[in-house]
């Protein structure tokens, strides 16, 4: 054959790969509603960036008929791109091949992505339509999962690893994503299992659809698995565009500056006017959020679930940061066993990759109930004092209003390595809210409002905490940002570290 023969015929391999299971299968994907994988990559990766790698690899089955049916990449797109312009390594599952089922090949083409992403500081981006393993392959299948469950959590802390689930995600394959960093889901499209709803049905006779089970919502609102639950296909892989803007690259680079319109000494007249001036009233903390980052723009996180606790990513002064905040108008802002978790989980990320914690407090406790004590909030609330008092990174807290009992210590006080505290005129900050402190220091007697009040003007304030120097200073808050972004210029070349060790033994 001559070069311009072979030329031609390797194109006509190229075609071939890039229509995966076939026209028609090509068109069964579309009548679902679901792009293919490599549309998905179009819309994912900057114009013109996607390299290939693997793209003529099939599979190596010979029982049941596999023999005759090959289909060049065996399921799965993978190779490299850019988001921004910045490097990123990709897979997209193909459920238009044997339905996206994992083979030995398939997961060898994902595991060398993940190793080059590894080995050159580029965050992973899988993203998963697949029926689960491959039956014909056995016990060989099963294998390749756990590769890639390996290289998960070998990869977890060195690089930014996020999932999108489009459409089915079942049995062991959920654990991928669990591991990663950022689970994204569409309503509709995604589904999540261990045992699906079949499988339920026979063993527990619970009678539950594909949704009830699994879907976005559910893993979005209930179960906390899905971080992002978005509408549509395109919404989701633009917020992961979104997201990784907020993100280095890897856990030695840091988060990428982006010059702001928003000054950086702008004040906010209305933040004199977010905190009620009833203690018990309460208040959307994303008004204050909003007031103080930069452009009013903050990408929350968990958004649907244990929404007592508010956690996303922000700039201030071009800078990203981690922010947590209580939320008053969510069960009054109180820490419970999900919101602990939550918060635990996302703090752990953002100290693993550089990014600093701002956070806003106004917590009134533990919520307390036989129920919360027995699904074990010592154990859940524990991971966030554990995750806080972890961080090296920039650690920055705002008290607007309650910082009550054990909670206060939690919430990135100054006591547990909190670099720069502040609070406004409005905190409270005590052992517990007057009321209670009133019916045990005067038990047996009647707590009157007095009593209240004269607890309240001796304690619940911040500057008994200011004068031991345990908050920084009382600000007025319409200088919370230009306050917040002077302290995180002055923390950028912050060094703290933790004494050395193979790793802590965090209360899960």
């Amino acid at each position: 054959m001559t070069m311009r023969e072979k030329l031609e015929l390797l194109q006509k391999r190229r075609a071939e790969a890039e229509l995966g299971g076939g026209a028609d299968r090509v068109k069964a994907q579309h009548e679902k509603g679901k792009m293919t994988a490599r549309e998905r990559l179009d819309v994912l990766l900057d114009p013109g960036t996607f390299v290939e790698l693997d793209r003529f690899v099939t599979h190596r089955a010979t029982d049941f008929g596999l023999a005759d049916e090959k289909y060049l990449g065996d399921g799965v797109v993978t190779g490299s791109g850019r988001i921004d312009g910045r490097l990123v390594y990709v897979f997209a599952q193909d459920f238009t091949v044997f339905g996206g089922s994992l083979s030995e090949a398939h997961a060898e083409k994902i595991c060398k992505v993940m190793d080059l992403a590894v080995r050159n500081g580029a965050p992973v981006i899988g993203l998963n339509d697949s029926g689960g393993a491959r039956i014909q392959e056995g016990v060989v299948s099963l294998g390749g999962y756990a590769a890639i469950f390996l290289r998960n959590t070998l990869a977890s802390g060195v690089v930014p690893q996020i999932s999108a689930v489009l459409g089915p995600c079942a049995g062991g394959a959920v654990y991928s994503p669990a591991i990663t960093d950022f689970v994204c889901m569409v309503r509709g499209v995604s589904y999540m299992f261990v045992t699906g709803p079949n499988v339920v049905k026979t063993v527990t006779h619970e009678e539950v659809d594909f949704e009830g089970l699994g879907g976005a919502d559910v893993h979005g609102g209930t179960s906390g698995v899905a971080h992002f639950v978005h509408d549509s296909e395109l919404e989701c892989l633009t917020g992961i565009r979104t997201l990784l803007g907020y993100l280095p690259s890897n856990n030695l680079d840091d988060p990428p500056l982006r010059p702001s319109a928003d000054p950086t000494d702008r004040r906010d007249e209305e933040l004199l006017d977010v905190v009620p001036d009833s203690p018990t009233k309460p208040y959307d903390m994303h008004d204050v959020i909003r007031r103080v980052v930069d452009d009013g723009a903050f990408l929350e996180v968990h958004r649907d679930y244990a929404g007592n606790l508010l956690v996303g990513f922000a700039r201030m002064g071009g800078r990203p940061i981690g922010v947590v905040a209580n939320q008053p108008a969510v069960l009054a802002g109180v820490l419970d066993i999900n919101a602990s978790a939550k918060g635990a989980r996302f703090i752990r990320f953002c100290d693993a990759f550089n990014v600093p914690l701002v956070t806003f407090e106004d917590v009134p406790g533990f919520l307390p109930g036989v129920a919360q004590e027995h699904g074990g909030i010592i154990k859940h609330g524990a991971k966030l004092l554990y995750a806080y008092c972890e961080a090296t990174v920039p650690k920055l807290t705002v008290i607007t209003r309650k910082a009550y009992g054990g909670a206060y210590d939690v919430m990135n006080s100054k006591h547990i390595r909190g670099d720069y505290n502040v609070a406004w005129p409005t905190a409270e900050i005590a052992v517990m809210g007057p009321k209670g402190a009133v019916e045990i220091l005067y038990k047996g007697e009647e707590a009157s409002e007095e009593r209240e009040a004269e607890y309240r003007e001796k304690f619940a304030h911040p500057y008994l905490a200011a004068g031991r120097g345990y908050v920084d200073d009382i600000i007025d808050p319409r200088d919370t940002r230009p306050r917040l972004i002077g302290a995180l210029a002055a923390l950028a070349t912050k060094r703290d570290r933790n004494p050395p060790k193979k790793h802590g033994n965090i209360p899960l």
